[in-house]
């Protein structure tokens, strides 16, 4: 089993930054595509941004030029940078990477931007 730990969200200003991070721990042997999803109350979740393992990435047409996904291997740790946040940002961002065919989901953190 692999076990996701997330941390860094919180309540931020329109048009400040958060980064957030999860690390992942377990049973890993190699990480495959790490991404960043986050869900809003009565919204479904929705994919936020990846990150292969070769590091290319894609980004959700709505965080394109604010935010960034990136990966430390070494420290089997996804990030992601946000910048310039917008109170539709508010949401719980949750972590999910996937090894071995099977995907695991982190537990969530809340990022909540206030206008």
């Amino acid at each position: 089993q692999v076990q996701l730990a997330e941390s860094g969200g919180g309540l931020v200003q329109a048009g400040g930054s958060l980064r957030l991070s999860c690390a992942a721990s377990g049973r890993i042997f190699i990480i495959g595509i790490m991404d960043w999803y986050r869900q809003a109350p009565g919204n479904e979740r929705e994919l936020v941004a990846r990150i292969s393992s070769g590091g290319s990435t894609n980004y959700a047409d709505s965080v394109k030029g604010r935010f960034t996904i990136s990966r430390d291997d070494a420290k089997n740790t996804v990030y992601l940078q946000m910048n310039s946040l917008k109170p539709e940002d508010t949401a719980v961002y949750y972590c999910h990477v996937l090894q071995r065919g099977a995907g695991y989901w982190g537990q969530g953190t809340q990022v909540t931007v206030s206008s």
